[in-house]
């Protein structure tokens, strides 16, 4: 049979057994520059698709904008990379799990799912991201519960603010605030000063904000108030005007607080009061009601993990332990009780365990623990040093060291600051000293056991 051969220039060659299509030097059997349209391919043997419904190459570089509305796509194999300036958009009609991809690099801008809390995915893998419009962050789902991405350097501060000391006299009230390294020892560092003297305030802390809400003006008056304070941790200086409590309220337990709110409760106004108020942290404004404590009272000690704030005892010297869940509103369940009655002491916790510490009617030095996560009573852990019996110190901690700073020890304040290691159990050890002898203070960390949670 004969061999037709045809040649037109370089738009069609026929050489060494390969043609090419606008090239003088076809390198495949077919060699083609430029696209293809065909109504039907049939191929046998070994064949490889560029695209087929939506499936792209491995190591396929986007180009030019791609938007799939719907059918499906995914990726066989490799790395799809989208090029600066380029959107890839995949429409709510279409699917993309048939393949997987080994990395996907995004050289401009990359958009997460996004809506409100209620908006939230219901059916979510582990490493699942979302942008919360409510909270204004990134989130995770861990598997059980949606996470904060959080990206912020946490230094180990710890702050102290206002409260009542015996100099120059046993009841002066100040403004100062100082702070510490929580994961050294030494003496505490000048900071700077509240807007306006006081004692007894709550506070509660994200990774960059302090917040110290309520407290109880001057001698003779000892005026509550409906102030709230805040500071940026990482630095020094004065605290600014957040917004106010719904009520002049003094002795409010000590906040818990995540890494978006912070949580008041309790306390005198004028009577004891069994409300729960709550702030949004990175921002500024009114406190807003939560819902209420099991009792009207005041000087709870309170502690929080990423979901949960528990407080211990109150102004009764109450062993009860209650708590609520942070990212919601709603009133106090109770948690289980504590080895010991207390009031008006202090505590502190990391993500898995909250310590509580303070006076008894007995005046001991004891410290508790609890598993944030569970519900029962506490444990016992140790003792603070000799040179205070607890009462009306305060905390402050990283996810490692729990620090206790100032107290009373009849008739006079302390200026005493111990340590402990939190995931062990043991007695105090000593830290270093306050700059003044204190109690009745605020205190707050940038690395608490509430952060990474909303």
């Amino acid at each position: 049979m004969a061999t037709n051969r045809f040649g037109y220039s370089d738009d069609f060659v026929l050489k060494n057994g390969k043609v090419g299509i606008n090239t003088a030097e076809p390198q495949e059997t077919l060699d083609v520059v430029g696209s293809i349209k065909a109504t039907n391919i049939k191929t046998t043997g070994i064949s490889s698709f560029t695209t087929y419904e939506g499936f792209l190459e491995a190591n396929h570089n986007i180009s030019e904008n791609l938007d799939l509305t719907s059918g499906t796509s995914g990726s066989l194999s490799g790395e799809i990379i989208v090029g600066t300036g380029v959107t890839a958009t995949v429409g709510s009609a279409a699917t993309s799990s048939q393949g997987n991809i080994d990395s996907l690099k995004v050289y401009n801008t990359f958009t997460v799912p996004t809506g409100g809390t209620e908006d939230r995915p219901s059916k979510v893998k582990p490493g699942q991201l979302y942008y919360n419009v409510d909270f204004k962050t990134i989130e995770f789902w861990d598997g059980n519960v949606w996470r904060q991405v959080d990206n912020t350097t946490q230094s180990g501060r710890g702050v102290i603010a206002g409260g009542t000391t015996n100099v120059p006299a046993s009841s002066t009230i100040i403004s100062t605030i100082n702070y510490i390294n929580i994961s050294s020892t030494g003496n505490s560092l000048d900071f700077g000063n509240l807007t306006s003297n006081g004692s007894q305030a709550s506070s509660a802390s994200s990774s960059t904000r302090g917040i110290f809400a309520g407290r109880v003006g001057v001698a003779p008056t000892f005026t509550a108030s409906n102030i709230i304070d805040y500071i940026t941790i990482a630095s020094q200086g004065n605290a600014i005007d957040f917004g106010d409590l719904p009520t002049a309220t003094r002795a409010m337990s000590q906040g818990a607080s995540s890494s978006t709110r912070g949580i008041f409760a309790g306390g005198v106004s004028p009577g004891n009061t069994n409300v729960i108020n709550y702030v949004t942290i990175s921002t500024i404004g009114n406190a807003l009601d939560f819902g209420d404590l099991i009792d009207a009272s005041y000087g709870n000690s309170a502690t929080s993990s990423p979901t949960r704030g528990v407080w211990g005892g109150d102004s009764v010297y109450n062993k009860r332990l209650q708590y609520v869940t942070i990212s919601s509103t709603g009133n106090a369940i109770r948690f289980g009780d504590l080895t010991f009655s207390t009031s008006d002491g202090g505590a502190i916790g990391n993500s898995v365990r909250g310590i509580y510490g303070g006076m008894d009617v007995l005046l001991t030095k004891s410290l508790s623990y609890i598993t944030i996560a569970t519900m029962g009573n506490s444990v016992e852990f140790g003792e603070m040093t000799g040179g205070t019996f607890g009462r009306t110190f305060r905390g402050c901690s990283t996810q490692i060291r729990g620090v206790l700073t100032g107290g009373s020890s009849a008739p006079t304040q302390v200026n005493i600051i111990d340590y402990i290691t939190i995931a062990s159990a043991g007695n105090a050890q000593d830290f270093g000293d306050l700059n003044t002898p204190l109690q009745q203070h605020a205190t707050c960390s940038d690395s608490h056991g509430g952060l990474g949670g909303f």
